[in-house]
C-alpha cells in the first residue's frame, strides 16, 4: 500500500494575488499531521484542515472555514493532488495563494524542487462506485466509475479564439507537469469592470491573466492551441483535491466551473456509498 507523503523540505514563493491586488507570501512545511492543513499567518489564527463544506465559489475557490479565509487556492490543490503530497502545512500571509503568472508552472516546480517523503500512514485511494450526474444551466459533471483517474472536458465560447475545445487524458505525473500546470487562467476584457465592482480581479494584468477582447487573445501567443480547457482541467484537479484523497474514477465536465466541481465532490461524499476505500490499486500519477 502506498505511504502518505510530505514535502522533504519547506519552500516559500511570493507574488501577488490575482483577487485582492495584494502582496500575498506562501511557505509550504513539511508536516506528519497526516492533513493539508492552512494557516493565516498575517492573522495569527491556527491551522485549518481542509472542509468542502467551507468552500467559496465563483472566479475561484476558497477556503471560508475558521475565520480565516483563503482565496484562490485551487492551482495549489491541484499541484499538490498530481504530485501526491497529502500532509503539509501551507502558510498564507496576505489571504490569497499568489496567481503568479497566471497558471501552476512555479508551484509546480517549486513543489517538486522540493522532493517528497513518505510518513508511516497508509495513503487512502477512494474508488468511485457508481455514476453521478450533475447538470446545472447547460453546464454538467458527471462521474463513472474507473481503474484510473481520468478526466474529460469540453469548452464553448462564443469567441473566435476560443471556440469549443475538448480534452480527455488519464492524469501522469509527466503530463502535468508539462501540459497542464503551465496553462494560464483567462478572462474577457469586457467583463472586468463587473469583476472589480465585485472586488475581484483587483490583481489582474496581461502579465497573469490571458486577456481576450472581442476578436482576439491581447497577449498572446498561447502556450498550448487549447490552453484554455487544459486551464478548465488545472481548476478540475484543484477543486477534486478538496475531496481529501486520490480518486479512482472518470469526471467528465462541459461548460462547467468552480461550482459545478465542488457540487461534485459533495455529491460524491454525501450521501455515503457512491466511494470505497481502494487498498490494491492507485491512480497511474502515483505510481510514475
Amino acid at each position: 500500500m502506498l505511504k502518505k507523503r510530505t514535502l522533504a523540505r519547506a519552500v516559500s514563493l511570493s507574488g501577488t494575488g490575482i483577487h485582492s491586488g495584494e502582496p500575498a507570501r506562501l511557505t509550504l512545511k513539511p508536516s506528519s499531521s497526516g492533513r493539508i492543513l492552512f494557516r493565516r499567518t498575517d492573522l495569527a489564527g491556527p491551522a485549518e484542515p481542509i472542509d468542502p463544506w467551507q468552500v467559496e465559489t465563483g472566479n475561484r475557490s476558497s477556503l471560508v472555514s475558521g475565520g480565516a479565509p483563503v482565496q484562490t487556492v485551487e492551482h495549489l490543490l491541484a499541484v499538490l493532488y498530481a504530485l501526491g503530497i497529502d500532509s503539509l502545512e501551507v502558510e498564507v500571509d496576505g489571504g490569497e495563494v499568489p496567481i503568479f503568472d497566471g497558471s501552476a508552472a512555479a508551484l509546480a516546480q517549486a513543489v517538486a524542487g522540493a522532493g517528497a517523503r513518505p510518513l508511516s500512514e497508509d495513503k487512502v485511494v477512494a474508488r468511485v462506485l457508481r455514476p453521478l450526474m450533475i447538470e446545472q444551466g447547460g453546464a454538467s459533471l458527471s462521474v463513472t466509475p474507473d481503474d484510473d483517474f481520468r478526466i474529460t472536458y469540453r469548452i464553448e465560447f462564443p469567441h473566435p479564439a476560443v471556440g469549443a475545445q475538448s480534452i480527455s487524458l488519464a492524469l501522469t505525473r509527466r503530463l502535468f507537469l508539462e501540459e497542464i500546470a503551465p496553462a494560464r487562467t483567462f478572462g474577457f476584457l469586457k467583463d472586468l469592470p463587473e469583476l472589480r465592482r465585485r472586488g475581484l480581479a483587483l490583481g489582474g494584468s496581461l502579465a497573469n491573466v490571458l486577456v481576450l477582447d472581442d476578436e482576439k487573445v491581447v497577449n498572446g501567443p498561447l502556450r498550448f492551441p487549447d490552453e484554455f480547457v487544459r486551464h478548465k482541467v488545472l481548476d478540475l484537479i484543484g477543486d477534486l483535491a478538496l475531496f481529501g484523497c486520490p480518486l479512482l474514477g472518470h469526471f467528465t465536465a462541459h461548460r462547467a466551473g468552480h461550482a459545478l466541481h465542488v457540487r461534485a465532490v459533495r455529491l460524491l461524499l454525501d450521501p455515503p456509498g457512491s466511494w470505497a476505500p481502494e487498498p490494491a490499486a492507485a491512480p497511474r500519477y502515483l505510481l510514475d
